[in-house]
């Protein structure tokens, strides 16, 4: 059904051309007339036409006065002007309106049939792509609520997200730098700040997380995480680096409002909300912290950390984002980076405390130390008791600043080298002794879980872990063995082809001789020939 509104003050041009649509169209067509501007504009608000036939020329308000009234109501209806003159005044504002033909009158019957196949052509195409749109945002409904869930996950459970987290944020619009966490809990009623029975509202989360989803994004533009227990949580992206007064007073009423709403929603379920402090996204995971302390520590509904009765804080200005980057930075064994930051924060320390050489001196040590042991739990370095013997009396013994920032960048280089060096190292000795073993097992029926097995490792990274250090695949490397081995048998009269085949670990004689012949380029018999 299309909705075709008229618009002329000529009654023989209005019943013309209802009767020509009417009689072309049928019932395909719903037809509505209007003699003046003002009431096709009311007439529009209350029919909605798909297409309008405007005259130019009306009493009062013009056809041009009323398609801009009509186009504020709605941008998708089609104009087709109708005007007496060949040229007038409005033809660049009705191009403006994206007006789809001009018609001079007289109009004759096949010109305006024309027309109205293009215009209702349009209108089907406005509607299916609506629709398409619409279907998109209903698979985006199902699939966002995974990817959020995911995002969440990752930033709180994985230490070496930071290679995929890029993609998250692409698919998630992330664009600010900054975030902080809310972390919501549910229970069945709260007792001095603790919700009872976590366990049995969390089974029964499942059936009001849609909803949750809805209320929170009502009150916040966040990122919803998975049910967890009898939480769930909430990434906020932020903007600045640190949420003034006026604005944590905002966070804490929307959360206040949200906390009220959830629990209208969901009934008998009683909410509270930890808010954690704004945090670089790439640290995010202490506002979550926060959050929980922020809970475990207050007693009302909704808590912000800054309000917990003890609040650690530095005792003056402090770089907590540089010394979090260089920490972050050396464990992802960045060098550039790493040093790069190591001289920013020995920059600060100089500038505030030169006065104070052991401070820095033991500030270093402990930075130093902190990304060592990190280094090490993360079994990317090496570590021994005795490993930091001399770090004292190296720091001690530096003649000034300049020699104990480089004693700083030095350590910082060799944490990071360190790591590169065992990751390496580690990856080549897997994959020497899954080459050791193919060379010993070729002529077997061997499989890459076998040998994925043999060196424990799971088949998937063992397969992209063998294609990096050894630049072939699995595959490749176990038939070019083969290959090898069966070339030299081939040379000897000793064995027969077929013979070979099996000895090679190809017990069909016929799919030995195909791969053979891929490879060199002729069959084990045209081989032994020339041999």
């Amino acid at each position: 059904m299309y909705r075709i509104l008229i618009a002329d003050d000529e009654g023989i041009m209005l019943e013309s051309l209802r009767k020509m649509i009417t009689n072309n169209y049928g019932r395909e067509v719903e037809i509505s007339c209007a003699k003046t501007g003002r009431a096709v504009i009311e007439l529009a608000e209350s029919f909605r036409p798909d297409i309008i036939f405007m005259d130019i020329q009306m009493p009062g308000l013009s056809g041009v006065q009323a398609m801009r009234e009509i186009r504020k109501l709605n941008q998708s209806t089609i104009f087709i002007v109708i005007t007496a003159y060949d040229r007038f005044n409005y033809a660049q504002e009705c191009i403006s309106l994206g007006v789809l033909e001009f018609l001079t009158k007289p109009v004759n019957k096949r010109v305006i049939l024309e027309v109205c196949d293009k215009a209702m052509h349009q209108v089907d195409e406005s509607r299916k792509k609506r629709s398409d749109d619409l279907k998109i945002r209903e698979k985006l409904e199902t699939v966002v609520p995974m990817i959020e869930s995911g995002y969440i996950y990752n930033l709180l459970l994985q230490d070496e997200f930071s290679t995929y987290e890029d993609q998250y944020r692409d698919l998630l619009n992330i664009t600010a730098e900054n975030a902080f966490m809310v972390v919501v809990e549910f229970g069945d009623s709260n007792e001095n700040g603790v919700l009872t029975n976590a366990i049995g509202v969390s089974v029964r989360a499942g059936r009001f997380y849609s909803e949750f989803r809805e209320t929170a994004h009502g009150f916040f533009d966040c990122i919803v995480g998975p049910v967890m227990g009898n939480r769930i949580v909430l990434l906020i992206p932020y903007e600045d680096k640190a949420a003034s007064y006026e604005d944590r007073i905002d966070i804490l009423q929307n959360a206040r409002n949200m906390v009220h709403r959830l629990e209208q929603m969901a009934g008998d379920v009683k909410f509270r909300a930890g808010i954690g402090k704004v945090k670089p996204l790439t640290s995010v995971k202490e506002s979550y912290s926060e959050a929980l302390q922020a809970l475990r520590e207050g007693k009302s509904h909704v808590v912000h950390f800054n309000d917990i009765p003890v609040v650690q804080e530095y005792d003056g200005e402090y770089p907590r984002d540089l010394e979090d980057s260089y920490i972050q930075r050396v464990l992802e064994a960045d060098e550039a980076a790493s040093v790069s930051v190591a001289n920013r924060f020995f920059d600060w320390m100089v500038a505030n405390y030169r006065d104070h050489r052991e401070d820095i001196e033991i500030k270093v040590l402990e930075m130093v130390m902190r990304v060592e042991y990190q280094a090490f739990r993360k079994g990317s370095a090496h570590y021994g008791f005795r490993y930091r013997e001399n770090y004292i009396r190296d720091i001690q013994s530096c003649k000034g600043f300049e020699e104990l920032r480089q004693w700083f960048l030095k350590k910082t280089q060799e944490v990071c080298r360190g790591m590169t060096t065992v990751k390496e190292k580690e990856s080549e000795s897997v994959v020497s002794r899954a080459r050791a073993y193919i060379d010993e097992n070729y002529q077997k029926d061997i499989s890459l879980d076998d040998v994925s097995r043999h060196v424990d490792i799971s088949p998937y990274y063992f397969s992209k872990l063998f294609k990096q250090q050894d630049g072939r695949t699995f595959i490749e490397y176990l038939t070019g063995v083969r290959i090898h081995e069966a070339k030299r048998m081939l040379r000897s009269p000793g064995y027969s082809i077929k013979e070979i085949g099996i000895m090679c670990g190809y017990s069909d004689p016929n799919y030995f001789s195909r791969i053979f012949k891929k490879y060199e380029g002729v069959t084990p018999s045209e081989f032994r020939e020339h041999a």
